[in-house]
């Protein structure tokens, strides 16, 4: 089976997970699955992946598991008692056809679904690689890796170049997201700071690295105060649960515009930094540090996060033209996971709706904006002040 441990998946789900237990408990969410490469049809996976789900959902933490959760110093002791009893639960996932197209929903307690996401967009992507190039050759894509490996030692400081592994939902498969990791950790132990795969991080010894995704600020508008003060609720709440830990702020969820009027002096100097995960990286990175400047907060006590669809060359572009400006560093996904001479298919699953009512991502990318109800949509353009 693909996902054999419940550690095989992104250390943010765990830290949302958390904070939900702890803030909003009773809350009820909907997740949608969606393939956004044109002319792929994943209808005939449905019955694997019916399978594999069952198979995930039979999947607890065992003692070791849960001791190396534990060995996080933010996890919680109450949060590791309630994982010792935790398993996901089928009944909340809904898989069909709609429209020509594999359909999948998740629906029911975000404290009991949150988990889903990561493993089931891993077992579909692996599903398809498995029926689309069932006897790849990987000697193209150890080149490719070998390549990737050669372009960080050549920078003329490479041991600045800081960046960690972002790829597990969209991995050619378990192995090979495996073989990646553990030869970028053998090759470049300065450079590669830790993954967001938590199973790899324990396996191989490294920092599992993660903080909070879109759906955290999105459930907000559930779960908060007025809409136009939503983003400024959910970071309030993060800060609460963590005390100062894991304090990178995501930036995107309803545009860098309306990110930089909510994120004032006062989260300015409470979060370490932030993540840009959509629109041009470079007039973001200048942007923070003249809000930070502007805030009075010193740039180089600050770190800047990039993880927008990037590869080493790109990488390596936005780390010098602000390295000497303030920290900096990256997550890359896809490119080191699903770079094997094969194309990747593009697939995501986003909350959609929390307590019964519609949640919107805006997204500093057109292609990025994640929302069921148009209406709803546009309501929150205008709370935030966004264009369409």
């Amino acid at each position: 089976m693909i996902i054999e441990s419940l550690l095989d998946t992104d250390i943010y789900k765990y830290s949302m997970m958390q904070a939900v237990l702890h803030q909003f408990p009773g809350a009820e969410v909907e997740y949608t699955f969606k393939c956004r490469t044109e002319g792929v049809d994943l209808r005939p996976l449905k019955k694997e992946l019916e399978r594999e789900i069952e198979h995930l959902c039979s999947l607890t933490l065992d003692p070791d598991e849960l001791n190396f959760l534990a060995s996080q110093r933010y996890f919680k002791r109450d949060f590791i008692e309630f994982l010792r009893l935790f398993h996901l639960q089928s009944r909340f996932v809904e898989v069909g056809e709609a429209d020509g197209q594999l359909s999948l929903m998740i629906k029911g307690p975000w404290l009991h679904t949150i988990l889903f996401e990561v493993p089931l967009l891993a077992i579909v992507s692996e599903l398809y690689t498995r029926h689309a190039h069932p006897d790849l050759d990987f000697g193209e894509a150890r080149d490719r890796l070998t390549t990737k490996i050669d372009q960080v030692r050549a920078l003329d400081r490479p041991d600045d170049f800081v960046f960690a592994d972002f790829g597990t939902r969209r991995r050619f498969s378990r192995d090979w997201h495996d073989e990646v990791v553990k030869s970028l950790a053998d090759a470049l132990p300065n450079s590669l700071r830790g993954t967001s795969n938590v199973r790899l991080a324990r396996e191989l010894g490294l920092v599992p690295i993660g903080t909070m995704a879109h759906e955290f600020i999105q459930a907000a508008q559930a779960l908060g105060p007025r809409l136009a003060e939503t983003q400024r609720f959910a970071f309030e709440v993060w800060a609460r649960e963590y005390r100062g830990d894991l304090g990178i702020a995501l930036s995107d969820t309803y545009s860098l515009d309306a990110f930089l009027r909510d994120f004032d002096m006062y989260f300015c100097k409470l979060f370490d930094g932030a993540r840009q995960d959509s629109g041009d990286p470079f007039a973001w990175g200048e942007a923070m540090i003249e809000h930070y400047e502007n805030n009075r907060v010193d740039p180089k006590t600050r770190n800047l996060i990039f993880s927008d669809s990037l590869d080493i060359p790109k990488a390596a572009e936005i780390w010098h033209r602000f390295r000497d400006r303030i920290n900096v560093s990256f997550g890359i996904g896809t490119n080191l996971t699903h770079d094997t001479g094969t194309d990747p298919i593009n697939i995501v699953i986003k909350m959609t709706r929390c307590n019964g009512q519609p949640v919107v991502k805006l997204s500093d990318s057109p292609g990025k904006v994640i929302s069921t109800d148009q209406h709803y949509l546009a309501w929150v353009r205008q709370a935030f002040d966004v264009p369409e």
